[in-house]
């Protein structure tokens, strides 16, 4: 256990202008049954307080219903991802799994999870809570995740979202660094309601089917509500998208994986013949030369009866490659399916009780291509049933009539790729079941002529994920089936492998004995209790000393349990060990509010704020956390606020303690010839430090990079500072062109010590072949003949990352005319700053506008939306903005399609030699909507919607690991999207 340096309020407030996005919208739901219930609308997101005066105390922006419906989406996670303020995080649109591979945070992929990333800070620095209280972190069955999955709260529940886009770790704890984002659920709601949903993409797919049923009751006493919803997204595949169709869109199948149903076959053979000719492949003139064989057998061809070498072979290239891509998902298939009750006893004006239970299921499927089959020094699998083989020359299918053998005496073998798409493609199932129980007594009391507000609070929760994969192989049963014939025949099940005939010559009898369905599990629980008070304590010269503050416990358990062929390393996929652990925190915090002036020449009013929370932890101790505010209130329509806070993250449980797993990345290895034929960039001399031989090409542009927990990791350290200003001018209220008009703007500033990550995998790389330094080297292996055989890049505290930027937003109501009445929100996010330096002080490529491993950062978001009522009209047109963006174009700068690369010169063969940089042009989307509502029973709202109106692509991203755009920043391609709602109220 290490303990921090413990932190005091000794830090200077640093104050300047602060501003807070628009408060909590009315609730569209009845009006409460009591006095006791109104408790709830004064406690908002970002202060413990329980005052109306001080609700816009901090940076809080509210998605009413009305704006939730909107948006035509049905994903919680979908629609706080088109915030101005988000980053890139994991959706539907992510085909997760497969060759996606493990987190670079070593915690496990979330696959069919819906996440929130607050300020380009990641998912795991945004705290996820539902009415106030922690929601438990996902569960994927791939590991032990950091971040909250959103799809395991329906939509249908939802009564509105504050998100809090600023540091809070001193009111709410650990994960607050980035912000918060708090679930209120639906409650004074009297009557029934049916939302039937129906949506599909103008290309006939994607088809989303969805019912929603809410039913509640209020009397003097008792306040019920009981929800159920049902949402069905079918997939969309990447065959069906001219964009996805390959693995880098304009580039054809140069970046295509030379593992293929035919089989590449890379050798060294006893005997030299016109296919396989003699190459000194040492470049030393006393060495013989050495017959090299790099062959397959013609595209489709198949040989059930045997193939003959050399006569059916032909010399690979490019045209032989195979084209994973189009078995991809552009969207993954998912089903939501859950059950909410929420229940409150009134026992009289001043004490109340509660109870709530959540039952979510969530089924969704990624699918890969069909798994290949790689063997050799260079397959670079880290599996030794893999990379280091002998393939016996007496297998009855072997047609080269020697053993292929890839080490020790007599090595021979290079890489073999086989791509089995006999056995189909991967198909990974998941199924992940949500638990939530809460309970607990809300109330207040008179005392020296003052009311206090209590609450305390007891919460369940629990995620069960388990996941099934068919179409992956077990690489020992093939090690087997490869081998020695005798062995193979005294191993019961065991059928020799034909690997060299083409598509179809692997049998059914051969696949039972090779593939087997994998089935992993994970789950994560969170027990917590909170108890808390508030009230004002004593009435000071300006108003009253308010006061809040409370005890926290939580307890955090999460294990991951991979299928036992994945643990005995049998699997051909990605490997993973078993991961468990266990932390709990207490935690106990105070919050003041202190007014120092009312009234007076300097302006109506000005706030100073404070708040400080200590936490316990049982892994690394203590730690202190305070956050400072000013709000001052120059006038009625101008107001100036300012924030500053520190924060940390403590690190979760598959940070800690999670198992070594693998992620294959696009990665360019510079000192190898690459995939395209460009030539190596890297010091020639380091390379042959490193064991490269000169000439050495990339077979593959996959490399499996291992990642894994560290239980040496301390907590990650941040502070936050925002200033800005609201103005909303008098001339403008109430007046002939303007009901009211609002002028925000805001700045904010994140700075954060010892983040958990990994230093970037090209980045580390790059850096060893330029220094040789061990920091970088250590850990990265290369073959015999000089490719990347493993690749161990673990978690740290990393250096530091350091963001800032500003959001400028304006809202507008235009009076009530015959017309109907106008709103116009227009909201906008400027990124200018945005460093990740690691703890040696190697430069992280990720930086504002630029697209780096499937994410970016935009330099201007921007969403506007003009919205109409009247009588029973209404309409809404929204505009999607994000500013164009660059990329390096890797292997792919020698094509044309690196469109922002100007030509630098030509190669040996006369071709152009491209500078390297693609540039993403900058994306609208349009999406509209119209709706009517009819008087029949309580009213029924009948409302259709285009997103996409003008079926914008997105711009293509050569980077990207599938389907050839950014699915965190951009609508899918060939987009446009249909949708209809029909919602009826008894």
């Amino acid at each position: 256990m290490k303990a921090l340096r413990r932190q005091t309020l000794t830090k200077a407030i640093q104050w300047s202008l602060l501003l807070a996005l628009p408060g909590v919208a009315a609730a569209q739901e009845t009006p409460p049954a009591s006095d006791a219930t109104t408790l709830d609308t004064v406690q908002v997101t970002g202060t413990r307080i329980k005052k109306a005066e001080i609700e816009s105390q901090t940076p809080v922006q509210t998605l009413t219903r009305e704006d939730i419906e909107r948006t035509g989406l049905t994903s919680i996670g979908d629609i706080v991802q088109e915030l101005t303020g988000s980053g890139s995080a994991l959706n539907t649109k992510f085909n997760s799994s497969g060759n996606f591979g493990f987190s670079p945070n070593g915690d496990g992929v979330g696959a069919g999870s819906a996440q929130v990333d607050l300020r380009h800070l990641g998912p795991k620095r945004v705290l996820v809570l539902v009415d106030g209280l922690r929601w438990v972190n996902e569960s994927s069955a791939s590991g032990v995740g950091a971040a909250t999955d959103l799809n395991t709260i329906p939509l249908a529940l939802v009564e509105r979202i504050e998100v809090l886009e600023d540091g809070a770790s001193s009111l709410y704890g650990s994960d607050a660094i980035a912000g918060v984002v708090n679930i209120i659920t639906r409650r004074n709601f009297d009557g029934g309601q049916v939302t039937l949903n129906y949506g599909e993409y103008g290309e006939g797919d994607g088809t989303l089917q969805g019912v929603d049923l809410a039913w509640g009751m209020n009397t003097d006493k008792l306040n019920l509500f009981l929800g159920a919803s049902y949402v069905d997204q079918d997939a969309v595949y990447s065959k069906d998208r001219e964009q996805a169709r390959f693995p880098i869109p304009g580039t054809g199948l140069s970046f295509g994986s030379s593992a293929t149903p035919n089989g590449r076959f890379v050798f060294f053979p006893d005997t030299a013949n016109a296919l396989c000719p003699a190459i000194d492949h040492d470049e030393d003139p006393a060495t013989p030369d050495r017959p090299f064989c790099n062959i397959t057998t013609p595209n489709g061809s198949s040989f059930p009866g045997g193939v003959s070498y050399p006569n059916d072979f032909i010399g690979f290239g490019t045209a032989n490659r195979f084209n994973f891509a189009e078995y991809n998902m552009v969207l993954t298939p998912s089903k939501r399916s859950g059950v909410f009750g929420q229940l409150r006893y009134y026992f009289n004006d001043n004490i109340h009780w509660y109870a709530k239970a959540l039952y979510n299921r969530r089924e969704s499927v990624n699918q890969a291509a069909p798994e290949p089959l790689f063997f050799g020094p260079d397959a670079g699998t880290g599996n030794p049933f893999a990379d280091d083989i002998t393939i016996s020359g007496l297998n009855p299918h072997n047609p080269f009539g020697i053993d292929l053998i890839s080490s020790g005496a007599g090595a021979n073998l290079v890489l073999i790729g086989r791509r089995p798409v006999e056995g189909g493609a991967r198909i990974f199932e998941q199924q992940v079941d949500t638990q939530y129980v809460a309970t607990g007594l809300e109330g207040s009391f008179d005392a020296a002529e003052r009311t206090w507000f209590w609450d305390v609070n007891a919460a369940y929760s629990k995620n069960e994920a388990d996941q099934t994969n068919r179409g992956s192989y077990n690489i020992r049963n093939v090690n087997i089936a490869l081998g020695d014939p005798a062995v193979c025949a005294a191993t019961p099940g065991c059928v020799p492998l034909n690997i060299f005939g083409g598509p179809g010559t692997i049998t059914p009898q051969m696949l039972q004995w090779i593939q087997p369905i994998v089935r992993d599990r994970s789950e994560q629980e969170l027990t917590q209790f909170t108890a808390n008070i508030s009230g004002d304590l004593l009435e000071m010269w300006a108003g009253p000393l308010s006061f809040a503050g409370g005890y926290e416990f939580r307890k955090y358990e999460g294990s991951y349990q991979p299928d036992p062929i994945t643990v005995a390393g049998f699997y051909n996929g990605v490997p993973s060990l078993p991961t468990s652990g266990e932390y709990d925190v207490n935690e106990v915090y105070v919050e003041f509010n202190v007014p120092l002036f009312k009234d007076s020449p300097f302006g109506k009013g000005l706030d100073l704020s404070l708040a400080g929370r200590y936490s316990d932890y049982s892994t690394f101790g203590g730690q202190f956390t305070p956050k400072y505010g000013l709000r001052w209130q120059v006038a009625d329509e101008l107001l100036f606020r300012a924030t500053y806070a520190e924060g940390f993250r403590a690190p979760s449980i598959g940070e800690l303690y999670g198992s070594a797993s693998r992620a294959d990345l696009q990665i360019d290895d510079p000192c190898l010839i690459g995939v395209d034929g460009s030539p190596a960039t890297g010091n020639p001399a380091n390379c042959t430090a490193l064991g490269v031989p000169p000439g050495a090409a990339q077979s593959n542009s996959q490399i499996s990079v291992t990642t894994g927990g560290n239980d040496q990791l301390e907590p990650e350290t941040a502070r936050s500072f925002t200033a800005g200003m609201v103005f909303s001018p008098a001339f403008a209220s109430d007046v002939s062109w303007s009901q009211k008009l609002d002028f925000e703007v805001t700045f904010y500033r994140h700075a954060i010590e010892g983040a958990v990550q990994a230093i970037d995998a090209q980045t580390q790389l790059d850096l060893c072949v330029d220094t040789l330094d061990p920091l970088f080297c250590d850990g990265i292996t290369r073959s015999s003949v000089g490719s990347i055989n493993g690749f161990n890049n673990r978690l740290t505290n990393l250096g530091s990352i350091k963001t800032s930027g500003w959001d400028a937003d304006v809202f507008w109501t235009l009076p009530e005319t015959s017309f109907g009445q106008f709103k116009l929100s227009w909201q906008n996010t400027f990124v200018t700053r945005y460093d990740a330096v690691g703890a040696a002080g190697q430069v992280q490529p990720r930086t504002v506008g630029i697209e780096v491993t499937d994410s970016a950062i935009p330099d201007w978001t921007s969403t506007a939306t003009l919205d109409w009522h009247m009588d029973r009209w209404n309409a809404a047109w929204t505009v999607r903005h994000l500013s164009e963006l660059k990329e390096d174009c890797g292997d792919a700068a020698s094509f044309p399609i690196c469109s922002d690369g100007a030509i630098v010169g030509t190669d040996d063969a006369g071709d152009p030699i491209w500078a390297g940089t693609n540039k993403l042009d900058a994306t609208t989307y349009h999406d509209i909507q119209l709706g009517y509502r009819f008087d029949w029973l309580k009213g029924l709202q009948l409302t259709g919607g285009v997103n996409n109106l003008f079926n914008e692509d997105p711009p293509i991203c050569l980077s990207c690991s599938l389907n050839g755009y950014d699915a965190s920043n951009y609508d899918i391609p060939d987009g446009r999207y249909f949708y209809v709602r029909a919602d009826l109220r008894f």
